[in-house]
Parts: C-alpha cells; sequence; structure tokens
C-alpha cells in the first residue's frame, strides 16, 4: 500500500480546506462538489468556458433573487420598488430568465443620486433597477468563486468571510510587529477611472463564455440618468452596482500580486490601501512600485493625500477604515468622531417632534453599532491628547487598544444634550 508523503498530505489538506471554505459561501446550485473540485484542482487552459447557463437558470434567479430582496434598497429608474417586485417575483423571475436566455436582456439605466459626505460635499450612488441587480447577483455567483481562488490574503474589501475588523486587526499585528514605516496611498476616483477594456481583458483571464463577458460589458457601459440628464459612461464601474465591487478587486488584484513578490506588506479594502514596511527606505521603495503600477494602469494616486510617514510618531499617522493610527495609538478617526456626533445631534435635536421614547429607540441602536465598531480604540483622554505609547526594547511603539471608556463618553453627550429624565433612562 502506498504511503503519501508529509508534503502531499499536507497539500491535500489545503485543498481540503479551500473546497470547504468555498462551500460555506458558494451558491449550491451553480458551483456542485464537481464544480468547486474543478476550481481547486485547475481547468484546462485556467479558462472557464459554458458559465451562462448556470448563471441564468430559473434556480439561480431564485437565489438572486432572494438575495436583492434581504438588501432592500431603493427603486431604479423604472420605479419598481422591492415590495413592488414581491407581488409579482415569479412573473418577473420567468420574463428575466426568458430574456437572458434569448440573448435579448437589456439593463436599465442606472439612476445617479447624490449623496452627502461626511466631511462636506456629496459623493455620486448609481442605483440600479431591481431586475438589474438580480442579473447582476447572479452573474456575481456564478463567477465570484473563480476569482475568489486567486485573491491574495492581504485583500479584505468585499470578500466573503473577510471584512474591515479583520484588515483592522491585521494592521494593528504588522504594527506590533515594526512594521511602522506606513504609505498611505490614495486613488483618485478610482471607481471612476477604471479602464474598461483592460478590467474585460482581466475578467477575461478566467472567463471564456461570451455571453458572460457580455453581460459585464454591458453593465459597465450601462446608461446613467441624473434628472433630465442622460450619458454613457466611458470608464469606472457605477458605484452602488452589485458587481462593481468584485470587477474592482479583479483590476487590483495584480497590485496585490506585486506587493506580495516583492516582500511588502500592503492590507487593502477596495480600493483603500496601507503599506507597512519596518524602515523608511523600503516604504519609499514600495511607493516608487504603487506609482509606476498605477501609471501603467491608466490609475491616478492623490498627490496630496498620499504619503509616507513614520506612525510612532505625532502627526506622522495615518487613516484606515475609520480609524487612526498615530504615536503608538488607535484612536477614533477625527472625521468619523465629527460625523457620528453630527447624527446624534440631528436625532435628539429639539425640533425633531418625537416622543422621548421613539428617540431612545432610534439613538440606541446607533449607539451599539457605533461602540460595536469602535470599541477597540484608545480611550478618550488618548484621544484627545495622542500620547506616544512606551518604547520598547526594539525601539518601537507600544500599540494600545482594547475596551475603553468610549460608552461613558456617550453617556456624557447625551446627558449634555438632554434632560435628567432622559439621562436617568438612558443609564
Amino acid at each position: 500500500m502506498r504511503q503519501e508523503s508529509p508534503a502531499s498530505a499536507e497539500e491535500g489538506y489545503a485543498r481540503d480546506r479551500s473546497l470547504a471554505q468555498i462551500k460555506e459561501w458558494a451558491e449550491a446550485s451553480i458551483w456542485t462538489d464537481r464544480m468547486v473540485s474543478a476550481l481547486i484542482n485547475g481547468v484546462k487552459g485556467g479558462k472557464w468556458f459554458s458559465l451562462v447557463d448556470k448563471a441564468v437558470r430559473p434556480s439561480t434567479l431564485e437565489a438572486a433573487w432572494r438575495q436583492v430582496a434581504r438588501n432592500k434598497g431603493s427603486a431604479g429608474v423604472d420605479g419598481q420598488s422591492v415590495a413592488r417586485f414581491a407581488a409579482g417575483a415569479q412573473r418577473y423571475l420567468a420574463e428575466l430568465h426568458e430574456t437572458l436566455s434569448a440573448g435579448s436582456y437589456q439593463p436599465f439605466p442606472v439612476k445617479r443620486v447624490d449623496i452627502p459626505k461626511s466631511g462636506g460635499g456629496t459623493r455620486p450612488l448609481g442605483i440600479p433597477a431591481v431586475k438589474d441587480r438580480i442579473v447582476q447577483t447572479a452573474l456575481k455567483m456564478a463567477i465570484e468563486p473563480i476569482f475568489e481562488a486567486e485573491f491574495r490574503g492581504g485583500s479584505y474589501g468585499f470578500r466573503p468571510g473577510r471584512g474591515c475588523k479583520d484588515a483592522l486587526r491585521e494592521v494593528e499585528a504588522l504594527l506590533r510587529a515594526g512594521h511602522v514605516h506606513v504609505v498611505d496611498a490614495d486613488l483618485r476616483s478610482f471607481f471612476d477611472t477604471i479602464p474598461h477594456d483592460r478590467l474585460m481583458a482581466r475578467v477575461a483571464q478566467k472567463i471564456s463564455d461570451g455571453r458572460i463577458l457580455a453581460l459585464i460589458e454591458g453593465f459597465l457601459r450601462q446608461e446613467v440618468m441624473k434628472e433630465m440628464e442622460r450619458w454613457r459612461p466611458t470608464a469606472g464601474t457605477p458605484q452602488g452596482a452589485v458587481i462593481s465591487p468584485l470587477l474592482a478587486n479583479i483590476y487590483l488584484h495584480p497590485l496585490d500580486l506585486l506587493m506580495e513578490e516583492s516582500g511588502c506588506r500592503m492590507v487593502r479594502y477596495a480600493d483603500d490601501f496601507v503599506i507597512l514596511c519596518r524602515t523608511a527606505q523600503e516604504a519609499e521603495a514600495a511607493l516608487r512600485r504603487v506609482e509606476a503600477w498605477v501609471a501603467d494602469n491608466g490609475l491616478t494616486l492623490h498627490p496630496d493625500k498620499t504619503r509616507i510617514g513614520d506612525c510612532r510618531e505625532r502627526g506622522q499617522g495615518f487613516d484606515f477604515l475609520g480609524y487612526r493610527f498615530e504615536a503608538g495609538h488607535r484612536l477614533v478617526r477625527e472625521k468619523s468622531l465629527r460625523a457620528f456626533k453630527d447624527k446624534v445631534r440631528a436625532m435628539t435635536g429639539r425640533s425633531r417632534g418625537a416622543s422621548l421614547g421613539r428617540i431612545i429607540s432610534d439613538l440606541n441602536p446607533r449607539l451599539r453599532g457605533w461602540f460595536g465598531y469602535f470599541k477597540q480604540a484608545a480611550p478618550w483622554d488618548c484621544q484627545e491628547s495622542c500620547v506616544g505609547g512606551h518604547n520598547d526594547a526594539d525601539g518601537g511603539r507600544l500599540w494600545q487598544s482594547g475596551k475603553t471608556h468610549w460608552i461613558n463618553f456617550w453617556m456624557a453627550v447625551i446627558r449634555r444634550k438632554f434632560s435628567t429624565r432622559m439621562a436617568c433612562l438612558m443609564s
């Protein structure tokens, strides 16, 4: 009886683990055991054919609709809400299946709205029609595992089983390990400037099904409507589209590979990323590589928001996913704190006219959500002074975080805002 070598046994274990992880989140009606095994072991030529029948079959569209219904959202340009679609879901899904199968499906224009930014100004948001969200979700279900099998460990944004907190934990672990010279880079208008031809070429490296590629390209070139204006974009992916985050990760995947191959530790959440290095020289070399890659791939770094700093020093920290890392502390970013104060102020203003009980009911989940995300921040006294941590034996800083006094801080805000009665009710 032939015995496996330790190396082959380890490889087999890794394959089984990857298989199990993919099966946890992949749509089971598409990604059967046979499909997932082909994903792990590889397909001929490295490209996938005959995927469209799996994306447009009734069971896939039904699963996609359930996901869209859970996410809710506003109506698109056709005025059809999620609730209205639900009233005739079976008929609408059958119509979608017929048009997709016949190759006659055409997406509606994307409704463009401007939403306020916490720091002032607005940013554009695209709202696809409910039917288009269902088709995009079905497409995503069909192709996402193919690209997920290739994505790197330093990428955290909009990926199954990963999130902001995982990215923040990785950043803090690297800082504790001495990677304190940080490249803080900002891609200017990333989602609006991705070149369509280069993006489609990257998708086509793994997908050879022409009808799948045509559907993706159709969504990229989907018309946009804002009030009386109507135009067709020549670059970018629509912010708000179901498939946009996946396409963004596909486009930035070569940058992940470049940083990994050069030995740099990059932590990326969609287009927001930092590169953590042990020395200033390593950070400078990493920034040069990023600048060259960005220029070669039709993107632009924001000159005022891209910098290198030793984040142990006051004034040289960096912002990432709502936090600020500076002088040995993990702080709530000033912009995040200011934005939440504004929300609390709006919810508790005297002119609101709601009952005390209603205000408390609305406020409590906001406070719990805020604390649930920012509970690892340094206490408020550190937030205000940003005092550096103690030097360790290697000359680094002690990065401080953990559950803190933020509950007391918000209770003080509420006590200042409300009457003694309200403070007693919330204590």
